[in-house]
């Protein structure tokens, strides 16, 4: 089981299924961040990743809560330019069952999570757990038309 995050806060729904996930099926959770550094001088020396205390302070939430319920944890942060391949090359190592992208979504712009949450889905052989919220049947009459509407959930394509 891997919990995974791009250097904000784990959403709270994350931690829960994580943790409650590897404590059913008794399995160790890996805690993953994964932080962008820009390649300079000082990064290659060591000195490419600022430490803030309160997210730092975030990111042992899920660890104290999988430790107190008996769950053996690992954390890791990993620095990187290409903070995606980062993430990509740790699922592969681990071969975990589930990979939950467990980001809170109002520290992230929409775009980068999104094309992060694809990325992952496209590129890993595991089960992705992303915290999405499905959206309500009446809410597709408030959105806007733009053509002729499919709706998202169906397999069958129709050709126009």
């Amino acid at each position: 089981m891997v919990l995974a995050t791009l250097d904000v806060p784990f959403a709270h729904g994350a931690i829960v299924f994580a943790v409650d996930s590897a404590v059913e099926a008794g399995q160790p959770l890996v805690i993953v961040n994964v932080a962008e550094i820009v390649p300079t001088h000082w990064s290659l020396v060591g000195y490419g990743y600022i430490e803030r205390e309160e997210l730092q302070c975030e990111l042992r939430k899920p660890a104290e809560l999988a430790g107190s319920l008996a769950v053996q944890v690992e954390r890791l942060r990993v620095c990187s330019p290409h903070p995606l391949d980062a993430l990509l090359e740790i699922v592969a190592e681990r071969n975990p069952g589930v990979l939950v992208f467990g980001p809170d979504r109002t520290c992230m712009r929409r775009r980068k999570y999104e094309r992060a949450t694809r990325r992952l889905r496209e590129r890993t052989g595991c089960l992705v757990w992303t915290e999405d919220e499905p959206m309500p049947d009446d809410a597709v009459v408030a959105l806007p038309r733009r053509g002729r509407r499919i709706p998202g959930t169906s397999v069958l394509r129709r050709k126009r």
